[in-house]
């Protein structure tokens, strides 16, 4: 007896199973619109065809930074011997930032120096030997006219001051070559001391007093520091090469920076490059991106503080969903900071447009005698309009969209009520002539 009541208890369980995993699919298949579909219609959300404005969105992320930043570099090598700065200091064009020990050159100055006047003292002697040889030229030039002495004597006087002439010459170009070369090391010796060369922010310093930097005459040099304008900041971002054809130069940019979740920044598109920048070269992963320049058009309190770094500065800012102001520092941008920009490539104002989701794609080769049966797709734009209980779908042409709305160029028209969800019934299940069931859109599941 045993087996049997084990047989019939376990034919129970299964058969109870059976019956709760086809209530399930049922249910399932009734709320993604599977079946019943032909006798309430499929259950599907509407919207109207509005007027709305349509702004096309290029984004992209990158990294704050200066707009102008100047990076300094020695042209002579040799150990730092004074640093006047540290990281942040602010200073103006012609302030003394550092200085490399000059005993070197100091000394090949004054090597040079006397050089110099060896080569002024060795041009004089020159002098008194062109001049004793140009009165002997001049005397033997007298006599031989008078034929007192023979012609090889007038000819060796002449020889001999043309040849005393000449190392005159040559003793006044070296004394210009020493002239240069002392010039040359003077400019070295200035070039121990460096200077701002703008008026700026120490954005980056790199060196400490006692370290041998290299100069950059005949190599790259140390980079020693770099001085940034602050109170000009710009966000430089790369755009891929698909978006890239859509921003142009003065389009106005949204940004957004980590540092300041809760407020959005201005910008303006300055500058677009004409060579790409790729990344994963050679790969499937390969990117080809454009680097773009933002102008930050809307930092507070510009000139307040040369160095842009208030302290104790606060500014009343309206937070996203509350109806208070509430302190907050006024805005500091440090390079390097991560921002999102959404750029405005173009804008159409009062344009026919539905959500996005409601433009699906359908393939038109069934019913197009040049491309039926030989298995060439023809997709094209589609939207259901609503007709009564049923649906009529419609081919459009689509222009520029945004986050959530796409323009409508032709096939419908304003007012005329659509199809705009579920996704999965409007992408795959929905076909012309279908009959549907209008649903409230806070109470549908849409299913993606």
């Amino acid at each position: 007896m045993a087996p049997e009541k084990t047989s019939k208890k376990r034919f129970w369980i299964v058969l109870t199973a059976v019956l709760v995993g086809c209530v399930l699919l049922v249910v399932v298949a009734r709320t993604l619109g599977w079946i019943g579909g032909d006798v309430s219609g499929h259950p599907v959300e509407t919207s109207v065809v509005s007027e709305r404005d349509i702004i096309r969105i290029v984004t992209a992320t990158g990294r704050i930074q200066p707009e102008i930043e100047v990076k300094i570099a020695p042209d002579v090598s040799g150990e730092i011997v004074e640093l006047n700065v540290r990281e942040g200091d602010f200073v103006y064009e012609g302030d003394v930032l550092l200085r490399i020990r000059p005993d070197i050159i100091q000394a090949r100055l004054e090597e040079t120096n006397a050089a110099l006047l060896s080569q002024k003292a060795q041009m004089e002697r020159s002098r008194a030997s062109m001049l004793r040889a140009k009165n002997e030229y001049e005397q033997q030039k007298s006599l031989f006219e008078r034929d007192m002495v023979s012609q090889l004597e007038f000819e060796n006087a002449r020889r001999s001051y043309e040849a005393e002439e000449a190392g005159f010459n040559a003793a006044g170009y070296q004394v210009e070559t020493a002239r240069a070369q002392l010039r040359r090391i003077e400019e070295e010796l200035r070039q121990t001391t460096i200077r701002a060369p703008m008026t700026g922010t120490i954005s980056r310093l790199d060196v400490e007093r006692g370290e041998r930097v290299v100069g950059s005459v005949q190599m790259t040099g140390t980079e020693m520091l770099r001085i940034a304008r602050m109170e000009q900041m710009e966000v430089r971002v790369n755009v891929n090469e698909n978006d890239i054809v859509y921003v142009s130069e003065n389009d106005t940019a949204r940004i957004e920076v980590d540092a300041y979740p809760d407020r959005q920044f201005v910008g303006i598109v300055t500058e677009i490059a004409n060579s790409a920048v790729t990344r994963g070269d050679g790969t499937a992963e390969q990117i080809t991106e454009y680097p773009v320049k933002i102008r930050i058009t809307s930092l507070h309190n510009v000139g307040q503080n040369p160095d842009n770094r208030p302290d104790t500065l606060t500014e009343e800012v309206l937070l996203s969903g509350s109806e208070v102001t509430v302190p907050q520092p006024v805005a500091q941008f440090k390079p390097g900071m991560t921002a999102m920009v959404d750029i405005e490539t173009l804008r159409e104002k009062l344009v026919p447009s539905v959500p996005l989701q409601a433009v699906t794609m359908r393939d038109f080769s069934l019913s197009n005698p040049d491309t039926a049966g030989i298995g060439r797709e023809d997709m094209r734009r589609v939207v259901f309009r609503v007709d009564g209980g049923e649906v009529e779908m419609v081919e459009v042409e689509t222009g520029i969209s945004d986050e959530r709305y796409i323009h409508i160029t032709s096939g419908i028209n304003v007012g005329e009520k659509i199809v705009s969800g579920n996704y999965r019934i409007l992408s795959r299940v929905l076909e012309d002539g279908d009959a549907i069931t209008e649903v409230d859109r806070s109470r549908t599941i849409v299913q993606q």
